[in-house]
């Protein structure tokens, strides 16, 4: 079973985190929340507090298969300045490994210099932290290692892509079937 980290921040974006894990353990992934708060209680924008799994510290990082950003402010804030977690991206990037990135999100990796040469995709109005990268308007992108999506409106096909990627593009289907997205599968 593919191993899924999410990493949780005050203030991230409720729909954006808590999307892909429900649809990902959907779809059969082991999927982990993770806080970088330094406490297991993260609240949310919306201030819906989220109890995630594990501590940063503890997470098992190594043996992830998919790192997974959620966005939100001040949680993108957050999420941009955690040393542990920049040499984490920049670790799981250097090792191709799946990173996915929502909203916001996606300027986290911007900002490592993670995106140069991929196409990528972001909240509007973020575009300027997605250095290097060539940009697009796509709901999702998938370029090379990196999927990128726009925005809470968004999080169900993004979710869809990460599943597809680690399993199959039935496997998928039958998550968005489950859920009455099946029409937007094909898309």
């Amino acid at each position: 079973m593919k191993k899924v980290l999410i990493f949780l921040a005050d203030g991230f974006e409720e729909v954006e985190g808590l999307t892909p894990v429900d649809l990902l353990r959907r779809g059969g992934l082991d999927v982990t929340t993770v806080s970088i708060m330094g406490r297991r209680t993260v609240t949310g924008r919306s201030r819906i507090p989220v109890e995630a799994d594990c501590l940063f510290e503890t997470c098992g990082i190594d043996e992830a298969d998919a790192l997974v950003l959620p966005g939100g402010m001040p949680g993108v804030t957050y999420l941009k300045e955690h040393q542990g977690l920049a040499e984490a991206l920049k670790d799981a990037a250097g090792k191709g490994k799946l990173i996915c990135a929502i909203c916001a999100g996606p300027t986290v990796l911007g900002g490592l210099g993670l995106l140069k040469g991929q196409k990528a995709t972001c909240y509007p109005g973020c575009e300027s932290g997605l250095t290097g990268a060539e940009l697009s308007t796509d709901e999702v992108v998938e370029s090379g290692s990196f999927i990128t999506s726009r925005g809470a409106g968004t999080a169900i096909p993004f979710s869809l892509k990460i599943i597809e990627r680690l399993t199959d593009r039935e496997n998928a289907a039958r998550v968005a079937q489950s859920i009455v997205f099946c029409e937007r599968v094909d898309s």
